[in-house]
């Protein structure tokens, strides 16, 4: 017997609904909200009805699934692609294909890198997410290595607080 995915009219989003906003976890030494500032990036309501999707990027606004299973890692992951520039004219969700096996290896790099520098979780998730979208190539390609360590260190020092200012 065949199953088949049905859509409903009557289905809807989680930014439909009302209720407390979602807790969203401290870093130690980083300002998620000074970073976003200092970089022009706003966070947009999460609309996509699409479950498997975590979280996505459009021009300079992101957004991250409520329901997200590391929530501080996409945020960085999808702040990457802004950063990267690969937002400048398309919305970027599960479905792109031109180049994005480059776009989602730089993107969670610069993730990677975030969440190891911050203490956060999510690096073994990054690493095998790196690995699927780098389809077996042995390496990452020396002009991607070279953005993924600027997008992180961009990344990084918008958010880093001072010792003054914990």
């Amino acid at each position: 017997m065949r199953q088949q995915f049905v859509f409903r009219n009557y289905w809807f989003v989680l930014v439909q609904t009302e209720g407390e906003t979602t807790y969203e976890q401290p870093i130690p030494g980083f300002d998620l909200d000074a970073a976003l500032h200092s970089l022009k990036i706003i966070r947009a309501p999460f609309d996509e009805i699409n479950c498997n999707v975590q979280g996505f990027a459009h021009q300079r606004e992101i957004a991250v699934s409520p329901i997200a299973a590391l929530p501080l890692k996409t945020t960085l992951h999808e702040l990457a692609h802004v950063i990267l520039g690969h937002t400048a004219s398309q919305k970027l969700i599960d479905s792109e294909q031109t180049d994005r096996n480059i776009r989602e290896v730089e993107a969670e790099s610069v993730a990677l890198i975030c969440c190891e520098s911050l203490g956060l979780p999510g690096a073994e998730a990054a690493r095998g997410y790196i690995q699927h979208w780098l389809h077996g190539e042995k390496e990452i390609p020396n002009q991607s290595a070279a953005r993924i360590f600027s997008a992180a260190q961009t990344i990084l020092k918008a958010g880093s607080l001072e010792e003054g200012d914990q």
